[in-house]
């Protein structure tokens, strides 16, 4: 069943997936951790919003690979997941078990952390194997306990994957870690409000053919872009941060 919110909340949850869409094909990563801290404020539980965009991310990523599997870098890909999903499914367990206190204030830090990286024209960089791994490692976590990880992973992938190549392996590596996500949900029986995911389909894809159009534009601008966008989630996560304060400490918001 569609999952009840009022018409200023589907407003505001249609704009965000929009949001999502275009910013996962645009950028070629990114949707969750820049959507997520975005629809924690129409609802703050990450489990009700995660398995949506695992749908999403896997009906987008399998169509815009279609005809795209011949460009992946397929040997690169297979030597680091072995650094990713055990830490990925560490992190999934994280987010079933963890205080909605704890998952929320995690994801707001992590934005924080890269809106700050990005609104200064910092990025995340790896210059040796063992930084690679650590990345990797942290990245796969993160991934798992929130989606957000990707900014740590593609750090990696960008020195190691040529540039034509980086955007489908990246797609493919998304596949293999919603899948696994979606997988274990299912196990725990967590409940993936399928139906709103579907209802909420052609709204993602609006963006989703917008980020396509723009991929190009976006690479060749792609720090100025990465400073407004950073800008934002500079924002966006000191509103949410103070906001938990408000709601759980006494005192404060």
């Amino acid at each position: 069943m569609l999952l009840d919110f009022s018409l200023y909340q589907s407003l505001c949850i249609a704009l965000v997936f929009v949001w999502t869409g275009f910013v996962r094909t645009g950028l070629g990563f990114g949707g969750a951790a820049l959507g997520l801290p975005l629809m924690l404020f129409i609802q703050n539980s990450p489990v009700l919003w995660l398995p949506i965009i695992g749908v999403h991310l896997l009906f987008f990523s399998g169509l815009t690979l279609l005809n795209r599997l011949h460009n992946v870098e397929w040997g690169y890909l297979r030597r680091t997941l072995v650094f990713i999903i055990p830490p990925a499914i560490a992190g999934i367990f994280g987010l079933i078990n963890l205080p909605a206190l704890w998952l929320n204030s995690l994801i707001y830090a992590i934005t924080l952390a890269y809106g700050g990286m990005w609104l200064c024209n910092r990025g995340i960089q790896s210059r040796h194997v063992w930084a690679d791994r650590v990345l990797l490692v942290l990245g796969g976590y993160i991934a798992g306990i929130s989606l957000s990880g990707a900014p740590l992973m593609v750090a990696v992938y960008m020195r190691n994957v040529s540039l034509p190549k980086l955007r489908d392996t990246l797609f493919v590596l998304w596949f293999i870690l919603v899948s696994i996500k979606m997988a274990t949900f299912v196990m725990l029986s967590v409940d993936l409000h399928f139906v709103t995911a579907l209802a909420l389909l052609p709204i993602a894809a609006v963006g989703h053919l917008l980020g396509l159009k723009t991929h190009q534009m976006i690479l060749r601008n792609d720090r100025l872009f990465k400073r407004w966008i950073g800008g934002g989630l500079v924002a966006v996560s000191v509103l949410g941060l103070w906001q938990l304060l408000g709601d759980y400490l006494p005192g404060y918001g």
